[in-house]
């Protein structure tokens, strides 16, 4: 084991503890009372930490204090003389020994883990890494350059703010119509938008964005990551950048890069704004991992305060990183003060900027012990904190790691992003055969995956197309993927698309092809709206909006990656046709129940009745119809006098003939969908009469006396 004692160098600096007291261990980061700071550090294996203060470019360090007293690990120290938008910075002093552990270096200056705002600029260089780049000991080396000039720095933040008129949206989870979208890439190329606002948070609530939100009946959008995040060095090499955001530096910082002027106020107002609108904010936290990488990655904030603390090591090689998450470290939410860290920063989201909810990326790891574990602490915290208690909680739920794919594993109060859905309706609507079971399981919630503990259909979010992936333009356009633009040769990306190029790689001038396309598009939406659970659907997948086949755009901060909304008016514009959709879901409250259908009830009635094409109720045998592309069901009224739902869905390439079914008190069926847009057929029939479901369609009835 190789240890390295780090005893700062620093002559041109005299340290001064003259204006500091001991404070208070908590609450942990920088908080200003009015007359001056609090500093306080969570570090459990560090020897020393010192607080760095510098002028207001961030340029110059001016002053250096040690934290001067030690509460249960917290370091601490009060400054009478420090104030809102003072910059600063950490040293921590330890060990350095990778091979226990330990990566401490006091040459390096660290951001706070608790940094509401920062501030200075960031350059890439090697003075960032806690070793000797190019040393042939590789990280057991140890680099004693300073990186302060080179690296963000913490600001002092003022914590008060008066928010006029707040109240929340607070849309119940059975109207929740979710819309993922990127803070940048939403706006980039709208023209209802003036160019200086394009692409920030107050793009987001610009009157012509409202309104389109409105127009499709959106109540909750959510957003790629806003914690303040870094481009990896390897992407800006290539002349690319972390477009998507999942590379997380602070989590209680918004991005400044989305901001013209002051970060917190812009985020603030757009919250705000929207709210404003009846629309909730989401935001897509990325708790699993950190931006500092492998053992071979940079020093920035956890790996430097405290390394064996922050993330999961190794057990028998501590030198190296439990990977979970595919980035190179892991979060280890198992230590308390990491648990707590994430519970703050939380809780700050919802109070100082009211968001509605989360969307937790990699969520399995959150709950690692190192096995997945659906009681470990951070669920038990979550599901007992009165702040979180009022907002969405979304898992995406799985990691790379052994047992992490974790689907329906999720305790009470949880929904997730249920992927059973998406790859049930793609390779259906692809014209794959022998999945109408699976189909109906999919349009029904899952329930073979959620209903369990209390959970209701609420607990999946279905979606056929996220960030992730390809656009659903793409995925009738393309039957591989196009990566080439990222620099990876095309390995990245998923290989498991389950789309189809309906006969043309790319765009082409077929007019079949293109209606083809078309159909297949309003199918996947329909049957996205149609279904039971919560829909999410891709910024601009009302639009056709594609990436030229590239289904993993994370690093594509161009027009690749920003939604293209050139089609806006043209007869790929679905947007009032997905409005249309919103409105039908909202008229037929069987969309959107609290409890899982039954079928056949006690009482000899039904809440669902599947059918075959002759209007009889299926039985065994036809559910295993050898190449079956064709399903129907009624829904029963949601209540006394309501409406029943007669949904059809035709996967096949040719017309299936139906008949009506019979259905307690309706005397006929009117039709209130017909995605194949062949609006010359007739509005309905009655009992026993017949109609001719057309190719690759979905079509939906309202019973009526």
């Amino acid at each position: 084991m190789l240890s390295h004692p780090l005893l700062p160098s620093f002559s041109f600096l005299r340290p001064s503890n003259s204006h500091i007291s001991a404070g208070a261990p908590h609450p942990l980061g920088a908080t200003w009372d009015g007359r001056g700071t609090n500093f306080a550090l969570f570090s459990a294996n560090a020897t020393k930490v010192e607080l760095c203060l510098f002028d207001r470019a961030g340029r110059r360090e001016t002053e250096r204090v040690t934290l001067p007293e030690r509460s249960d690990d917290i370091w601490h120290g009060y400054l009478s003389h420090v104030g809102p938008g003072q910059l600063y910075g950490y040293r921590v002093h330890g060990p350095y020994a990778p091979e226990a552990g330990h990566r401490f270096n006091a040459h390096k200056l660290l951001i706070d883990p608790y940094s509401k705002r920062l501030g200075g600029q960031f350059s890439w260089n090697d003075a960032h890494f806690g070793y000797r780049t190019g040393h042939k000991q590789e990280d057991l080396s140890c680099d004693r350059r300073d990186n302060a000039r080179f690296m963000y720095k913490s600001v002092v933040v003022d914590p008060a703010h008066s928010w006029a008129h707040a109240r929340r949206p607070s849309v119940p989870w059975e109207d929740t119509i979710i819309y993922e979208a990127h803070v940048k890439g939403l706006t980039q190329t709208r023209n209802d938008i003036p160019p200086g606002t394009r692409g920030t948070y107050r793009g987001l609530s610009e009157p012509g964005m409202i309104a389109h939100l409105r127009r499709l009946g959106v109540t909750t959008v959510e957003l790629l990551p806003i914690h303040a995040f870094l481009d990896d060095r390897y992407l800006l090499d290539r002349g690319l950048r972390n477009y998507w955001g999942y590379n997380t530096l602070s989590y209680f910082a918004p991005e400044q890069r989305y901001s013209n002027h002051h970060v917190i106020n812009d985020f603030r107002a757009t919250v705000a704004a929207l709210h404003d609108a009846g629309i909730e904010v989401i935001l897509d936290v990325v708790y699993n991992h950190t931006c500092e990488g492998n053992h071979l990655g940079p020093t920035l904030c956890y790996r430097g305060i405290d390394n064996a603390s922050y993330y999961w090591l190794v057990p028998d090689q501590p030198r190296y990183y439990d990977d979970f998450t595919g980035t190179g470290n892991s979060l280890k939410l198992a230590h308390p003060r990491v648990l707590q860290m994430v519970m703050d920063s939380l809780r700050l989201w919802v109070e100082a900027f009211h968001v509605d909810g989360f969307r937790f990326d990699l969520a399995s790891t959150l709950g690692r012990e190192p096995e997945f574990n659906r009681n470990a602490p951070f669920f038990a915290a979550v599901m007992q904190d009165p702040v979180l208690a009022e907002v969405k909680l979304i898992a995406e739920p799985w990691d790379i790691g052994l047992g992490g794919y974790q689907v329906g594993g999720f305790p009470a109060g949880w929904s997730e992003w249920n992927d059973v859905y998406r790859k049930t309706a793609r390779r259906f609507w692809r014209g794959e055969g022998s999945l109408i079971g699976d189909m109906a399981h999919a349009m029904t919630a899952s329930a073979a995956q959620f209903q369990h503990d209390g959970r209701g259909p609420r607990a999946s979010v279905n979606h056929v197309t996220v960030h992730d992936g390809f656009t659903l333009a793409d995925l009738y356009s393309y039957d591989s993927k196009h990566n080439e633009a990222n620099g990876e040769d095309n390995r990245d990306g998923s290989d498991d698309n389950n789309g189809t190029n309906c006969g043309v790689e790319g765009t082409t001038d077929d007019p079949n092809i293109i209606a083809l396309r078309r159909r297949l598009r309003r199918n996947q939406l329909a049957c996205l709206f149609l279904a039971q659970g919560v829909p999410l659907m891709l910024a601009g997948d009302e639009v056709a909006n594609g990436q030229g086949g590239n289904n993993n755009a994370y690093c594509q901060d161009n027009e690749v990656g920003w939604v293209d909304w050139s089609k806006l008016g043209s007869e790929d514009d679905f947007t009032d046709y997905v409005g249309a959709l919103v409105n039908l879901r909202r008229r037929f409250p069987q969309l959107t129940p609290h409890r899982w259908v039954e079928g056949r009830r006690a009482d000899g009635s039904y809440d669902i009745k599947w059918l075959t094409p002759s209007g009889a109720e299926m039985e065994e045998g036809d559910w295993s119809f050898p190449d079956g592309r064709f399903l129907s069901y009624v829904l029963a009224a949601a209540r006394e006098g309501g409406e029943p739902l007669f949904i059809v869905i035709n996967g096949a390439d040719h017309a299936v003939e139906l008949v009506f079914p019979e259905w307690p008190n309706v005397g006929r069926w009117e039709r209130v969908l017909d995605s194949s847009g062949e609006d010359s057929a007739p509005a309905g029939g009655g009992r026993d009469e017949k109609w001719s479901a057309q190719q690759r369609c979905v079509l939906a009835f309202a019973g009526k006396p």
